[in-house]
């Protein structure tokens, strides 16, 4: 049995900068990952049987990504293998961390090796857009700057702080968010050094405050400790630390009922660090032999 991490992300910052023809957001943002997300096991199965558990409420199997990343894997390959699949689900859905885009990249990078289908990182990121627009980011495994429609990837390397993250009860719709006419649609288009000199703000925040008054209620609590704001669409904020005792000091503090996390920023996902330990270990078992 495999067993690997499907990290959270976080969207450090979220530019709109306009709407495409075919309905589209051309957008730039920069994405880093955290040591803190869902975990799946992989076991191989005979006759191309794929089994999930335990299923998502309100998410028929056939529905969720895993099965879809798995499925569309056979498709494209031609492979008769299966396996079984289980999830341990950490990341709330409609939060802004990615989860489900986190776990469908890691099932295709999974199930890649352990059905030894020899798929390159570009061909399952290609795979990946059919899946879902955050899904390749998690296949390449490198915290990036995205422009385009969130396609067009430059690595980078934004430092590597302690966050609080906290994620309000409730799910935000994403589609929802960008057909919504209040969306800002015009920021200007930064180069990535300039970003890096720039203020950081995320231009979904505003409209989803005023959709939900959780989140801004929640951000105005943050925002007494340190300088917050939403990953992503919502509904989850965050905020850095220096060091993990001082985030976990705020999280200690949180209001009642509210969930949350202190995880370390990432560069590179946890998703290959555990991949570069399995190779490790598969190194040191065919030199004992």
């Amino acid at each position: 049995m495999m067993v690997l991490p499907a990290p959270a992300k976080l969207n450090l910052f979220l530019s709109i900068t306009g709407r495409r023809d075919d309905g589209y957001h051309s957008l730039q943002t920069l994405f880093q990952f955290v040591d803190y997300g869902d975990s799946l096991s992989f076991a191989p199965a005979a006759d191309g049987e794929l089994l999930l558990t335990p299923a998502l409420a309100g998410v028929p199997c056939e529905q969720n990504l895993i099965i879809k990343a798995a499925r569309l894997l056979q498709s494209k390959t031609g492979s008769n293998q299966g396996a079984h699949i289980h999830l341990t689900k950490r990341l709330p859905m409609g939060g802004g961390l990615g989860g489900g885009s986190s776990d469908a990249a890691t099932t295709l990078v999974a199930l890649n090796r352990l059905w030894k289908l020899g798929l390159s990182t570009d061909q399952l990121a290609e795979l990946g857009i059919a899946l879902g627009a955050d899904v390749p980011v998690f296949v390449r495994g490198q915290a990036a700057f995205a422009e385009g429609v969130g396609d067009i990837f430059t690595p980078a390397s934004p430092a590597e702080p302690w966050y609080l993250v906290l994620c309000p009860a409730l799910e935000v719709a994403t589609a929802a968010i960008f057909n919504d006419p209040d969306l800002p649609r015009n920021s200007k288009t930064l180069s990535l050094q300039q970003w890096l000199n720039t203020p950081w703000h995320n231009d979904c925040e505003a409209l989803v405050k005023k959709r939900y008054p959780e989140v801004a209620k929640l951000l105005g609590w943050l925002l007494e400790y340190a300088p917050s704001r939403m990953t992503g669409t919502g509904a989850c904020i965050f905020a850095s630390f220096n060091s993990r005792e001082a985030a976990e000091k705020v999280l200690a503090k949180a209001p009642q009922g509210v969930l949350g996390f202190v995880a370390k920023g990432c560069n590179q996902s946890p998703l290959f660090s555990a991949l570069a330990q399995l190779d490790t270990i598969d190194s040191s078992s065919n030199t004992a032999i």
